[in-house]
């Protein structure tokens, strides 16, 4: 497809702008609106990519539909919606706390959910559209301290495949996006809460524009997923395996509380 109007959650990270850049490169002419909640961040990477910003907080999930129909009325109807926005914690189940808790279910899956109820409709109707949603391997196996956004990284990746199924007769892709970590800030805040070790020190870390530029070739040749680093693949595989939870229970870092 070529895209007319690319709307990227967390547009100020660094996947986000990754995927800004790669967009903008294949597509100069097409609209991109980035959205995020730290509106200097957000303003650079708008002006870099030559993108709208859109200041947004995705956890006020009632506010979405006003919001969206603001930003369709002012922009277009959005062909392209990549779900990059997310946060993380690693800190024990009851460490966390509900409120924490529920923000990490609102950012990582209520949110996507709500934007892709949005959107769909209109790219039905023109029997052509695709969605992007960045879950994570987090979301696919067990880690100790990630009771929430595992939890929801796997909800979401989940209902992405299924979305995929529904909607692919439809003109509309769904392509869903399993990272390990990505050199990225929600990377070094995460690694900032686990014990130092050789395992948080030496765990396989992937490169953002590595990332996007794999994002942006499925999203080319109408693809479904994405896995990377490659390594995360063979976690993928083995995901529903007794011997995973094993592993995962011993090589997972230990959060700090």
């Amino acid at each position: 497809m070529t895209p007319t109007h690319i709307l990227i959650t967390g547009g100020a990270g660094a996947i986000g702008g990754q995927l800004a850049g790669q967009f903008r490169r294949h597509h100069p002419d097409a609209r991109i609106t980035l959205v995020d909640l730290n509106a200097e961040a957000l303003e650079h990477a708008a002006n870099t990519h030559d993108a709208q910003a859109e200041v947004c907080d995705l956890t006020a999930i009632d506010a979405l539909p006003a919001w969206w129909q603001s930003l369709v009325d002012r922009r277009g109807p959005v062909d392209v919606l990549i779900n990059c926005a997310g946060i993380m914690d690693i800190i024990s189940i009851t460490g966390t706390g509900w409120e924490q808790g529920k923000r990490l279910l609102d950012i990582n899956f209520t949110a996507p959910m709500r934007l892709m109820n949005l959107a769909l409709p209109a790219m039905m109707e023109a029997r052509n559209g695709c969605v992007i949603n960045v879950a994570s391997m987090a979301g696919r196996v067990p880690i100790r301290g990630c009771s929430y956004y595992g939890g929801a990284k796997a909800g979401i990746g989940l209902a992405s495949e299924i979305a995929r199924l529904d909607l692919k007769k439809q003109g509309v892709n769904v392509i869903t996006v399993y990272p390990g970590p990505i050199h990225s800030g929600l990377e070094s805040h995460a690694r900032s809460q686990v014990k130092k070790g050789p395992v948080s020190r030496y765990i396989p870390t992937g490169k953002p524009e590595v990332l996007a530029e794999r994002i942006y070739r499925t999203f080319g040749k109408g693809g479904a997923r994405v896995i990377y680093p490659d390594i995360y693949a063979l976690a993928k595989q083995v995901a529903n395996l007794n011997l995973t939870n094993r592993a995962m229970d011993f090589f997972s870092p230990q959060p700090n509380q």
